[in-house]
């Protein structure tokens, strides 16, 4: 016996990813993600090396550095000042910004189009996440895309 299909008006919930089997196919169908909020190496933190690690993995990486305004390249990429400025356009937003900052990029990011948007560990706006899965791009919230990669074996 299967579940049933969820109601119209509640269909958004399907975009929003919890669990490993749905994180894996999101994985294994993206090949090009914008890193929005992503620092310079010299910070040495998440927020640089989660990105280099997806680089290193196989993954075609667009830095979208929040700060840096003399910065234009990050990872050998040439940088981006919005995602919906990337083209071509990317599969997935990773996300590094405050919870309280994402909504100030939500727009940007559903003008952009991509099938995923990915919070990194420790971040979540559930109002945020619900506009975009209400837009039809499925969310992850809270959880490493480095350590979900090492997962799959990337």
């Amino acid at each position: 016996m299967t579940a049933p299909s969820p109601s119209a008006p509640e269909q958004w919930r399907t975009h929003l990813i919890d669990d490993d089997a749905n994180i894996r196919r999101l994985l294994e169908r993206t090949r090009r993600i914008a890193v929005l909020g992503i620092k310079t190496e010299v910070t040495g933190q998440p927020a640089f090396y989660v990105a280099r690690y997806a680089q290193d993995a196989g993954y075609s990486v667009v830095p979208v550095p929040v700060y840096y305004p003399d910065v234009t390249e990050i990872l050998g990429e040439r940088v981006h000042r919005s995602v919906a400025t990337v083209d071509p356009p990317v599969d997935m937003v990773n996300v590094f910004r405050r919870p309280a900052d994402i909504p100030a990029h939500v727009d940007d990011i559903i003008a952009a189009r991509p099938s995923s948007v990915w919070f990194q560990l420790g971040i979540r706006n559930d109002a945020a996440a619900e506009r975009l899965a209400r837009a039809g791009i499925d969310v992850v919230q809270d959880r490493c895309l480095l350590v979900e990669l090492q997962r799959i074996g990337r």
